[in-house]
């Protein structure tokens, strides 16, 4: 994925079961602690952060791949159908919500529910306008595609690129507190379907993607830092983020390089260095994280 469309996780299955960074290869991932690093340098790698975190997350193809191996059915329970977009009153609200209900937005529309996409849709609108950045949604465009099945492909390039230019357009203009937050909650939300999905479908694979998790939430917690002491709210949260890092803490992931795949990309062959992964983590280790997970994600989702 190019680095470019940021919130491209948004429109996956499950947002953000990502490969490990590119920049540990061959041996164990250490996970660094964000209260080492200088607030000033924290600053200067949130850009950098935010576009490491795009390039590491799966496609829609390889998640949906996923749960049609596992053969998950739909579950109308996992969305966050009780989050009500006119009583959202603060900015954090509405941007962290707004992350939420764009992973909903693309679980339902991977499953082809998208039919159901128009109440999300409506929340979206309102939750975008509410930070003034709704004009960068066709919602009727949009509305339209997700009641024709047969445009699934266009309604998820309009929902990518609506995503995309929010977070440009909000980093741009100062306000990469709510880019984050934003970011943030997709990741939130992708996390607790994750978790609700291996508590009843136990699935060796999806159970070393929520594994994985340790290194992107690494990255969450490093591009939050620099708002932790802005505001209750954002203290709040980065405090969930350290708290679910510390479930994660004894979580190892080791990587083996793999075979080289090459493949034919604009008239050349680009030859594309694979690995592996090996995430060692207890059935207690993980069911910390599914409790902690689903917690933070519960209090989130709670209206003002």
């Amino acid at each position: 994925m190019k680095g470019s469309v940021v919130l491209f996780l948004l429109l996956t299955v499950l947002a953000t079961f990502s490969c490990r960074n590119s920049s540990n290869k061959g041996g164990e991932f250490i996970f660094p602690v964000p209260d080492s690093v200088p607030l000033s340098e924290v600053e200067k790698l949130s850009d950098e952060a935010i576009e490491e975190i795009s390039r590491n997350i799966s496609s829609p193809v390889e998640i949906a791949n996923l749960l049609q191996t596992m053969n998950v059915p739909f579950s109308p329970g996992y969305i966050a159908s009780s989050i009500d977009a006119n009583k959202q009153a603060k900015a954090f609200d509405k941007a962290i919500k707004l992350g939420i209900l764009g992973a909903d937005l693309g679980y339902l529309n991977m499953y082809e529910k998208t039919g159901s996409s128009i109440d999300i849709l409506s929340s979206i609108k309102k939750l975008a306008e509410g930070i003034r950045v709704g004009q960068f949604f066709d919602f009727e465009t949009i509305k339209r595609l997700s009641l024709n099945k047969s445009n699934l492909d266009s309604l998820l390039f309009l929902s990518i690129d609506s995503y995309a230019q929010i977070d440009k357009y909000l980093r741009e203009n100062n306000r990469g507190h709510l880019s984050a937050l934003m970011l943030i909650g997709v990741w939130i939300e992708g996390q607790y379907l994750a978790t609700r999905v291996v508590s009843q479908y136990p699935d060796s694979m999806l159970r070393d993607r929520i594994g994985e998790q340790k290194i992107i939430l690494n990255d969450l917690i490093l591009l939050a830092s620099p708002y932790c002491n802005r505001d209750n709210d954002f203290r709040t949260l980065c405090s969930s983020l350290l708290e679910l890092k510390e479930k994660y803490r004894d979580v190892r992931i080791t990587y083996t390089l793999g075979e080289p795949v090459s493949v034919e990309k604009d008239g050349g062959l680009v030859i594309t260095q694979t690995e592996k992964s090996h995430v060692e983590m207890t059935e207690e280790q993980l069911a910390g994280i599914i409790e902690i997970s689903q917690d933070v994600r519960n209090k989130l989702i709670k209206n003002n």
